[in-house]
């Protein structure tokens, strides 16, 4: 296959609002010798993507700067030391940058056949979030059959994955989220109580769903909502955070965490190394994407846009409108 020179992209020229986002071409990124150079069909977007784009997130060292953290697409090229790839093959893949353009490198460990039944959009929708929910809720969270889990913000990507995921797995979800339409969505996709948090008092909802209060809490909302999610616990609870949506600093009485014997934990995972997201990969492979091939759990897709039509994307994903996914196809 002959490649071309130069590819499209996206890049972030200064920090600011969606409109920052310009789209421009640059030169194909050139594999090492353990990683497969992706022609991309679709790209994720993620709310990652926006505070980077805001210049409050910046790419780890040695990473491109064009946004972008899960494709879809072919490999078209190999390192010389990629085992188990072929060019051809159509993949999944986790980038911690690089996603939106025509072509990305990724570490063939971080690269996943795609389900049977999954078209490439859902395909694309994958990795960002089933890495995201895999470590959190069942590693740092550990929640078991049984369990109660709330998720803060159900209808997000990262919502409606966990909803499912924890569901299948055979633990009981209570989601907030805020509206109505929202609210029935969760339910739709498997949560057993949802809750808009504009009218309703999560905290109250959680003791009474547990009896003594939640198993599991996964948040990305950050701020006043730690202290509460503290409060929402059942003892020997655990919190988990992995964004700060209203703020990483918050007045907390650790008197709850040690009374309840609370865990509170958390992680980002773009700075993981490629040895770890290659580990989240396989057990992904193994336990989750069977779970994927049968249809019991299916990403969900709000709405996809064209890659030059990026800043719209990425003002819906802020105005918080979306229920799912939202992608960007090349």
């Amino acid at each position: 296959m002959t490649l071309p020179a130069v590819m499209t992209c996206i890049e972030i020229p200064e920090p600011g609002g969606p409109d920052a986002l310009k789209v421009t071409t640059r030169p194909l990124p050139v594999p090492t010798a353990t990683e497969v150079l992706i022609k991309i069909e679709v790209a994720g977007v993620n709310r990652p993507d926006c505070i980077q784009r805001s210049g409050n997130y910046a790419p780890p060292p040695g990473t491109t700067d064009i946004p972008g953290l899960e494709v879809s697409g072919e490999i078209v090229q190999l390192g010389d030391e990629v085992p188990g790839w072929s060019i051809g093959d159509k993949v999944a893949a986790l980038v911690a940058g690089g996603g939106y353009a025509e072509y990305v490198t990724a570490p063939y460990q971080q690269c996943l056949t795609i389900p049977s039944g999954l078209t490439m959009v859902e395909a694309a929708a994958l990795p960002e979030t089933f890495f995201t929910v895999w470590t959190n809720v069942f590693e740092r969270g550990a929640l078991k059959p049984g369990e109660t889990l709330m998720i803060h913000g159900g209808s997000s990507g990262i919502g409606t994955t966990a909803i499912q995921m924890a569901s299948q797995f055979g633990a009981r979800v209570l989601a907030t989220a805020g509206s109505a339409e929202k609210c029935q969505a969760c339910l739709d996709l498997g949560a057993e109580r949802a809750v808009n948090y504009r009218d309703e008092d999560f905290v109250k909802a959680a003791k009474e769903f547990g009896g003594k209060g939640v198993d599991v809490i996964l948040d990305m909302v950050g701020g006043d909502y730690i202290q509460k999610n503290i409060k929402s616990l059942a003892p020997d609870g655990r919190l988990v955070q992995i964004a700060f949506l209203q703020g990483s600093t918050a007045e907390v009485n650790f008197m709850h965490v040690m009374l309840k014997r609370l865990t509170l934990t958390g992680s980002t995972l773009r700075p993981q190394s490629v040895e770890r997201k290659g580990e989240i990969a396989r057990e992904l492979a193994e336990k989750v994407w069977p779970l994927v091939a049968s249809g019991a759990i299916k990403p969900v897709i709000f709405r996809t846009f064209a890659l030059q039509d990026a800043a719209q994307a990425h003002a819906l994903m802020e105005s918080s409108q979306h229920i799912g996914k939202i992608m960007l196809k090349t």
